[in-house]
């Protein structure tokens, strides 16, 4: 298996955006927040959040190439189970249902990045320090809070035994603790 750096650097030399570097920073923390809290391998399940979205710039995030182009590009240097979770975790790429608790680990922990980053969006002012749970489990009930964030896929956190609240508390923290390296 590829170490954290290797997966940055493979992650740096296909993504450009910075706001999707930040993101896969973010995601790398939650999920790592997550994996500690269900006593799971934090390296590897920190290592998926990191390259969750390392073929999103490539397939310009097509639902349908998005995740099969990833797993070109991450065969054979990741584990059997990471790959999977990174590919299901836009399962409109494979046709199929989440049905591991790593892949719906990781199809809620990258997509409340997206939305934790959207609350702060919000408050320009603010930063993530400020953000409140409370204010990111409102933002899950507003129609439309965050573009292509689907409030199904943050769900998946009760498939995996963490409630919402909690789950939405366990993000913030996690974020917080990358929040100054990442400008947020």
């Amino acid at each position: 298996m590829i170490t954290r750096d290797e997966a940055l650097e493979m992650l740096k030399s296909n993504v450009q955006a910075e706001n999707m570097l930040k993101h896969s920073l973010a995601s790398e923390a939650v999920m790592r927040a997550i994996a500690k809290h269900l006593e799971r391998n934090e390296d590897e399940w920190g290592i998926a959040g990191l390259l969750h979205d390392i073929d999103v710039e490539i397939t310009n995030a097509d639902p349908h190439t998005h995740g099969p182009y990833a797993e070109k590009l991450l065969k054979g240097k990741i584990t059997d189970e990471m790959l999977d979770a990174i590919v299901m975790h836009n399962e409109v790429a494979t046709g199929k249902d989440r049905c591991t608790e790593f892949q719906h680990a990781l199809a809620a922990g990258e997509t409340i990045t997206g939305l934790i980053t959207a609350t702060t969006l919000v408050y320009p002012d603010k930063k993530l320090a400020s953000v409140k749970t409370k204010s990111v489990t409102k933002r899950m009930k507003q129609k439309a809070f965050a573009a292509s964030v689907k409030r199904e896929n943050i769900l998946e956190c009760e498939k995996i035994g963490i409630p919402l609240p909690e789950f939405a508390d366990l993000a913030v923290n996690a974020m917080r603790s990358v929040s100054d390296d990442l400008g947020l």
